[in-house]
C-alpha cells in the first residue's frame, strides 16, 4: 500500500461529513450563525449590536448593519494597536494585506486563530479531501508540494504580530509537519522580492519530485517558465514526471489554460479551482469535470447576497443562502470568525445550481465598466476574450479594459490593453472576434452598441512584453497575490499603462 492510500484514511470521515453540503445546507448555515453570535457576544461589536439577543436570522439582519472595509477601518486599525475584543475576542495579532483596494491603498483584513485554522486551513484540507475522492489512484503524496506563496513584515513594530499576504501567513503558521511535503523552505517561500524568490524557488525545487502545485496561475506560470530555462526541456512532466495537479486561484483561470496546457501535456494532468481570498476560504471545484465550485457552509463564515442590480441602491434586498436564485448576478456578504460583521468582500458570484450551492465567480463589484449603461463584467470579458482567442489560436497572458468617454471626434468606446502570449496573425480579427461574442453574451452591451450610436467598436492597444509585471513592480506589488485590475470604470489604471508604452516608445525612437 503506498503512502498517498495510506494519508487517504485520514480524509475518509471528512469527506462523509461534507456530504451535508448536498442536503442539509441552510442548516449548515443556521449552525454558523448561532456560532458566530455565541463566540462574539461578549466583544464591543457584539455588544453594541446586541448579539446576545439575536436568536433568528431576521434579528441579525435588523440588529447589524451592512459594512464595507471604511466602516470597519477604525475598529480594524485599534486591533492592530493590540486592543483586545474590539471585533472578535482576545487580540488578533495576523492581518491579511489585500491588494484588492480604492485609490491603492492597503486593506488589512484581521486572521484570528480560530479563522485561521477553521476557515483558510480548512479549504485547504477540504481541497484535498475533494482531490483525493475524486482520483482514488492520485499519488500525490508520494512526492511534495510546490506552494507559492507571499511575504509579511511586521505590523506597527507589536510583538509577535505581522501583516502580509495571506499565502505567507499561512506558510508562517503552517504545521510543521506539512513541512515535510511542501516546497521551497520557508525562507525562500516569504522573500518580498518576487523576481529573487522565482529564481531560488527554481533552483531549490528543479530536482524534486512535485507532484502537485498550489499558488496564483500567473506568479506560478512565472516560476515554472524560469524551471524550464533552467532545465533546457520542453514540458514540464519531463522536469516533474509525476506532476498531477495545480490547485489554483486568486484569478480567472480563462486566460492561462492554454499555455498550462502546452506546458504540461501529459492527459492526467488536472487542475482545481479554490476560492480562497483574504476575507477567508468559500469555495472548491469539487468535481473536475464541472467548472463551478461548491460553496463551502461550514467554515465560519455566514453569507449574504445583493442582487447587483440593486447594488447601488440606498437600502438594496439581501437575502441569506436560502434566497439565493440561480442565474442572478450577486455582490456577496460575510460574516466570519475573524471579525468581519455583514462585509461586502467585492467579489460577484452567479449561482448554477442550488441543490447543492454551486457557483461561479463573475467578477468584482467595482471591477466592472457600465460608462453607458453596457453593464460588462469580468465573466464576459474572459468569454469574449477565450472566443476570440479560439478562433485565432492566440493566446493572452495579461489585460486591462477601460471606457474612453469621448475623444477627439466624440467618439466612446472600450479601450483594452492586452499582451498576448501568442499573437493573433490579425489584429483586427481578433478585436471583431470579441466585440461580436460581447454582444451575443450581454444584450446591454449588445444595445449600446447598435449601429455605433452609443458605443463604437472596442479599440486593442497591443502591449509590449512584461508591460503589466513592469507595472506591478513599480508599484511594490510584484507577485503574492497582487493581481491586475481587468475592468475599471474610469481611466486611472489604462492611463498609467499608456504611460509606460509611451515612454518606451520614445526611448526606442531616441536610441
Amino acid at each position: 500500500m503506498g503512502i498517498t492510500s495510506i494519508a487517504s484514511w485520514f480524509f475518509r470521515n471528512r469527506q462523509k461529513d461534507l456530504e451535508r453540503h448536498n442536503y442539509d445546507a441552510e442548516a449548515l448555515q443556521s449552525e454558523v450563525l448561532r456560532h458566530l453570535m455565541s463566540r462574539a457576544t461578549d466583544t464591543e461589536y457584539g455588544r453594541k449590536h446586541l448579539f446576545s439577543t439575536i436568536k433568528r436570522y431576521e434579528d441579525f439582519t435588523a440588529n447589524v448593519p451592512l459594512n464595507t472595509y471604511e466602516e470597519l477601518k477604525a475598529d480594524i486599525d485599534r486591533m492592530r494597536h493590540g486592543e483586545a475584543d474590539v471585533l472578535w475576542p482576545g487580540i488578533v495579532k495576523w492581518y491579511a494585506k489585500s491588494s484588492g483596494t480604492t485609490n491603492d491603498k492597503s486593506k488589512f483584513i484581521p486572521v484570528s486563530n480560530e479563522g485561521l485554522h477553521d476557515v483558510h486551513y480548512a479549504g485547504g484540507f477540504d481541497c484535498m479531501a475533494f482531490y483525493l475522492l475524486n482520483n482514488p489512484k492520485s499519488q500525490i503524496f508520494s512526492g511534495k508540494g510546490l506552494i507559492l506563496g507571499g511575504s509579511h513584515s511586521s505590523n506597527y513594530n507589536i510583538n509577535n504580530s505581522l501583516v502580509g499576504d495571506l499565502s505567507a501567513i499561512l506558510i508562517e503558521n503552517i504545521n510543521p509537519v506539512v513541512n515535510f511535503i511542501r516546497v521551497p523552505k520557508k525562507q525562500t517561500a516569504l522573500l518580498s522580492d518576487f523576481e529573487v524568490k522565482r529564481e531560488r524557488i527554481a533552483q531549490e525545487t528543479i530536482k524534486k519530485n512535485i507532484t502537485n502545485l498550489s499558488g496564483v496561475p500567473s506568479w506560478m506560470y512565472s516560476v515554472l517558465n524560469r524551471v524550464m530555462e533552467l532545465s533546457g526541456k520542453t514540458h514540464l512532466e519531463e522536469v516533474w514526471p509525476n506532476i498531477e495537479v495545480f490547485f489554483h486561484g486568486g484569478v480567472a483561470f480563462t486566460p492561462y489554460r492554454k499555455q498550462y496546457e502546452q506546458l504540461i501535456t501529459k492527459p492526467d494532468m488536472h487542475y482545481m479551482e479554490t476560492y480562497n481570498a483574504s476575507e477567508g476560504f468559500f469555495g472548491i471545484q469539487n468535481d473536475l469535470t464541472d467548472p463551478a465550485m461548491l460553496l463551502m457552509l461550514d467554515y465560519g463564515v455566514f453569507y449574504e447576497f445583493i442582487p447587483m442590480d440593486e447594488f447601488d441602491n440606498e437600502q438594496p434586498t439581501v437575502v441569506p443562502l436560502s434566497g439565493v436564485k440561480t442565474g442572478v448576478n450577486y455582490a456577496m456578504v460575510i460574516s466570519t470568525t475573524c471579525g468581519l460583521w455583514r462585509y461586502i468582500i467585492g467579489d460577484t458570484v452567479k449561482f448554477v445550481s442550488t441543490n447543492p450551492y454551486k457557483f461561479i465567480i463573475t467578477g468584482r463589484t467595482k471591477h466592472f465598466i457600465n460608462a453607458f449603461g453596457e453593464e460588462l463584467i469580468v465573466d464576459n470579458a474572459e468569454q469574449g476574450l477565450a472566443h476570440a482567442c479560439q478562433k485565432t489560436g492566440a493566446e493572452v497572458l495579461e489585460y486591462t479594459a477601460a471606457p474612453v468617454f469621448m475623444d477627439g471626434n466624440a467618439k466612446c468606446r472600450h479601450q483594452w490593453i492586452i499582451e498576448f502570449a501568442k499573437e493573433p496573425d490579425n489584429l483586427d480579427t481578433f478585436a471583431d472576434l470579441l466585440d461580436k461574442k460581447l454582444q451575443e453574451i450581454n444584450s446591454d452591451y449588445e444595445a449600446k452598441r447598435y449601429k455605433d450610436i452609443t458605443l463604437q467598436h472596442l479599440e486593442i492597444i497591443k502591449a509590449p512584453k512584461n508591460l503589466f509585471n513592469d507595472w506591478l513592480k513599480g508599484k511594490g506589488k510584484l507577485g503574492g497575490q497582487h493581481k491586475v485590475p481587468r475592468l475599471s470604470n474610469n481611466r486611472k489604471t489604462i492611463e498609467e499603462l499608456l504611460e509606460i508604452i509611451n515612454k518606451g516608445e520614445q526611448e526606442n525612437i531616441n536610441s
